[in-house]
Formats: C-alpha cells, structure tokens, sequence
C-alpha cells in the first residue's frame, strides 16, 4: 500500500519568498536549521553550508552503474502533484521516512533558468520576469523507491563563491546555462569548470537553456563554446538542449521532463 502512494507523490517545495497555503495540511518540513536560516543564507554563504550539513550531512555514496542508455528507458511524465493526501501526519511520516535519500545541486548563472526549474518541477507556476534569487530554494521530491532533494543556490556573483563548498555532499550536480547570453558564457564556463575541478567524479547535467530565442546558442556550439569536448571521458556528463518554460509552454514542461527523465535515471 505504500509502495503505491509513494508513486503518488507531492512535491514540496522551499524558498524565502514562499509560503504553505493557508488551509492546506503543512507539508513535511525541510528541517528546523534550512527554514530557520533561509533569510541570513542570502547574506552568509557560510550558513548555507551549515543548513546543507544539517539537513544531509552523509557524504556521497555511488549508487549506479554504466548500463542502459538513459534515453531508451520508459518514458516518464511528472508526476501529477498533490493527488495523494495522507490520513494524517503521522501517516505521512512514516511514508517518507522509508524512502532513502538522493541529493541533487542546481547551479547556474543568475537569469539561467534555476529557479524557473525548479517551481515547475514541484508543480507552481513560474514567476513573470526575472527575479534572482538571494540565498537558495529547495524542492524535495518524493518517489516510489527514494526521496530527491534538489537545492539551488543562488547565481549572483557574491553567492558563487560557496557553490564548490556543497559540491562533494551531493549525488548530481544540474548546471544551467542561458543559451542566449552570449555575453556571459565565458563566465558560465569558467565557474562550471571550477566545479569540475573540485570534484572529477561528480555526475553532471549541463542544461543549454532557452534554445526557444532566436538567438540561442546550438548544443554543438555549447559543447564548444563551455570546452566539454575536453573533459575526461571517464566523467558521467550529459548535455541537455532544453526550453523550460518557453511562453504558453504551461506546467507540464517537455524540458522540465527531459531533465527529471534523466535525474531518476542516474539516481536510480
């Protein structure tokens, strides 16, 4: 019976600027630390560190192996939020105190798509315009064998600093770029290959961004452009030409989809 509901799941999503609806059941808290410090995380860099150590604190443990093509699995939809409610707390405790943990970090300049990501994967509609975000968001993601913690911090200059501080306690790193801002590539490229550097094993998800503008950069001149092509083949690392949330796109994003595709695949 849970193993059922479990594939039922809600999303729960956590930022500075987001509330539960007033009414609704409380959804299972990030933990004490990650609300509590939300607001200072915009300013201290270092707290973020702290919540991420609080709240997971485990280290990374491999957990697949090389094997079938991602893209030749079945295909999968997000799932449809909110269309389980447990009876009561406690019922929904115990769901998701069976399911082990997976930790996946968003990283990407300022006005790359993070944010946006993120809302749409837990079900929220994206915000209009650009609104960067001062310290992180948090989604956790139930599903039927594991529970999937994303985190996003923040793309602003003064908050990249701390970016390789979280890189060795997570499973994934999902790097956004903007397609479209060719501009700041060199930038983008820089900051993806410190984090690189800083972890050769880490799995990695380059997102190419807003390929809907006219615009944008192809994946083949992304691949060139953010020097791919020389990183080690050994290294689990995937480049994905997406447009997550392009105008009228709605909720159910083909690009938000590709990415989750893969992200149950690898952390499956």
């Amino acid at each position: 019976m849970c193993g059922r509901r479990r594939s039922r799941s809600r999303a729960i999503f956590r930022s500075r600027h987001l509330h539960p609806s007033p009414g609704r059941m409380a959804p299972r808290p990030l933990g004490p630390l990650v609300l509590a410090l939300g607001g200072a995380a915009a300013v201290l860099g270092s707290v973020l560190f702290i919540v991420w150590k609080a709240y997971f604190g485990r280290g990374r443990e491999r957990r697949w192996d090389r094997g079938e093509a991602w893209w030749g699995a079945e295909p999968v939809r997000l799932p449809q939020w909110d269309e389980w409610e447990p009876e009561d707390e406690e019922e929904e405790e115990l769901v998701l105190e069976e399911l082990e943990q997976r930790e996946v970090l968003v990283l990407g300049l300022d006005g790359s798509g993070k944010s946006t990501f993120l809302r749409l994967l837990s079900g929220k509609t994206p915000l209009e315009g650009h609104v960067p975000t001062w310290g992180f968001n948090s989604v956790r993601m139930p599903t039927k064998d594991f529970e999937v913690d994303l985190l996003e911090i923040g793309g602003s200059q003064n908050l990249r600093f701390y970016w390789k501080e979280f890189v060795n306690e997570v499973d994934i790193l999902v790097f956004m770029v903007d397609s479209a801002d060719r501009l700041r590539l060199p930038w983008a490229r820089q900051e993806l290959h410190k984090l690189l550097d800083k972890d050769p094993d880490l799995p990695v998800i380059v997102v190419a961004n807003k390929q809907d503008l006219s615009e944008a950069m192809s994946a083949a001149e992304l691949q060139q452009e953010l020097g791919l092509q020389a990183i080690d083949s050994q290294r689990e690392i995937f480049l994905l030409a997406a447009s997550i949330a392009p105008a009228g796109s709605g909720c159910e994003d083909p690009g938000t989809v590709l990415i989750w595709k893969l992200l149950l695949q690898l952390l499956s």
